[in-house]
């Protein structure tokens, strides 16, 4: 029987599909711009004939019935980052997260998270039979491959991304054949603030560099500044509209990278229609699961390697708090201990960790002399190298606590560096 026989005899409507999922399973969703929404509406639907139905994914754009309240005795969401649609449900204890790097996620499913079932979001297939997973390669191919059952909506406006990023019809157990746009992210201008921030990191990018762009307003806020630069590669998570911009403007043009030279390297990407028409079928991108991508030892290989990633606080000895205000949990750890180590270990590699000096309008620092009660250390003391404010650049590596202090306070908001330092005296940290 060839390919497309296969293909033909495994088409299902939505509701259909979704039947093979059944009370106590545990379901992955692909994520990111990629959720499967037929899927997630026909499975939702089905809420009285299924109770305790574990669902497991990362990042998800987009609307998630099954996080209504109501739902949690019907439909679990098990957070693996928490995006800003299941914060709430978390908050109220309907939904729960999982701590863990993003590089560890694979392993996850063949161990301590075992999937029933995979619901995944591809492209059509090729002439030979094969379908990309598109936007999301990242912990999508990985979860099809130890799910038991994978049920894929196919969809006519997926992308078609290339390497590490398909999956053949013949692993499909039913298909949902649809036609549906897919969610655009649009990046909104910098505003002064984050403009200067983005100056200070443009200085310590050098020619040559590869990047890692978090998410966020300050990673985007710094490709402005790179219009000068020469010869710039991209080994990253997110791949988004910025990048592209620099690409069609030669200044990403991966020459110099020590690995993959002539690629770039991600594992998923979200924007704008621009974005995905352009990477649709692409030779000169690459995507990988994050296993890869996001393996340390894979990322140091990148010589320059600069890794550009967010904080919500920093206190004065230098741990990075990124996943939650307080015991509120705001995202995840995702990939930032990932390259921030990675980036340690390249040569003339450089891990930064960006921020503004204070919030809500300057009235709270975010330089600070502890983290809040509950607060969670995504990255350790020992890992920070470079913290930028808009007021500069301290650089921690090898640094005593006194002399980290210091180096914090000066670029912290001048409103709050008296009041610091008495802190800091009373501790005899200064």
């Amino acid at each position: 029987m060839s390919w497309i026989d296969t293909y033909m005899r495994k088409r299902v409507s939505p509701e259909d599909a979704v039947r093979v999922i059944k009370s106590g399973d545990t379901i992955y969703l692909q994520a990111d711009t990629g959720v499967p929404q037929q899927l997630v509406r026909a499975m939702t639907a089905r809420k009285d004939e299924l109770t305790g139905v574990k669902v497991v994914h990362i990042l998800a754009i987009g609307d998630l019935p099954y996080l209504q309240p109501g739902m949690e005795t019907h439909f679990r969401h098990l957070a693996l980052f928490t995006g800003a649609n299941a914060r709430k449900p978390v908050a109220e204890g309907r939904a729960e997260f999982i701590p863990i790097f993003l590089s560890e996620i694979p392993a996850l499913f063949t161990k301590e998270l075992p999937l029933d079932v995979a619901l995944v979001h591809v492209s059509p297939p090729d002439e030979h039979g094969f379908c990309s997973f598109g936007t999301s390669i990242n912990v999508t191919k990985p979860a099809a491959e130890a799910a038991k059952v994978v049920v894929a909506q196919v969809n006519a406006n997926m992308p078609r991304s290339m390497g590490d990023s398909f999956i053949h019809v013949s692993k499909l157990d039913h298909v949902v054949e649809v036609a549906d746009m897919l969610p655009e992210l649009r990046p909104e201008p910098a505003g002064e603030l984050y403009q200067t921030i983005a100056a200070h990191i443009a200085a310590l990018i050098p020619d040559g560099a590869t990047l890692q762009m978090g998410i966020g307003a300050i990673p985007d806020a710094v490709l402005p500044y790179l219009r000068e630069k020469r010869d710039l590669g991209v080994h990253t998570e997110m791949f988004a509209d910025g990048l592209m911009e620099l690409l069609e403007e030669g200044v990403i043009n991966n020459a110099k990278k020590t690995l993959h030279r002539g690629k770039v390297v991600a594992s998923f990407f979200m924007g704008t229609r621009k974005l995905y028409d352009y990477v649709d079928n692409n030779p000169f991108f690459e995507f990988h699961p994050s296993h890869y991508t996001n393996d340390p030892f894979i990322i140091a290989q990148n010589d320059s390697m600069i890794a550009i990633n967010s904080a919500i606080e920093v206190d004065l000895t230098g741990q990075v708090c990124a996943d939650s205000m307080g015991y509120d949990i705001y995202s995840g750890i995702g990939g930032q201990v990932d390259f921030i180590r990675g980036a340690a270990r390249s040569k003339g590699g450089k891990p930064i960790i960006a921020l503004p000096s204070t919030a809500k309008g300057d009235a709270m620092t975010r330089i600070v002399p502890c983290l809040k009660p509950g607060a969670g250390v995504v990255t350790s003391r020992g890992d920070v190298h470079y913290v930028v404010t808009e007021y500069g650049v301290a650089y921690l590596h090898g640094k005593s606590i006194p002399q980290r202090v210091r180096a914090l306070i000066d670029i912290s908001h001048p409103k709050f560096r008296e009041e610091l330092s008495r802190v800091a005296r009373e501790r005899r940290w200064l």
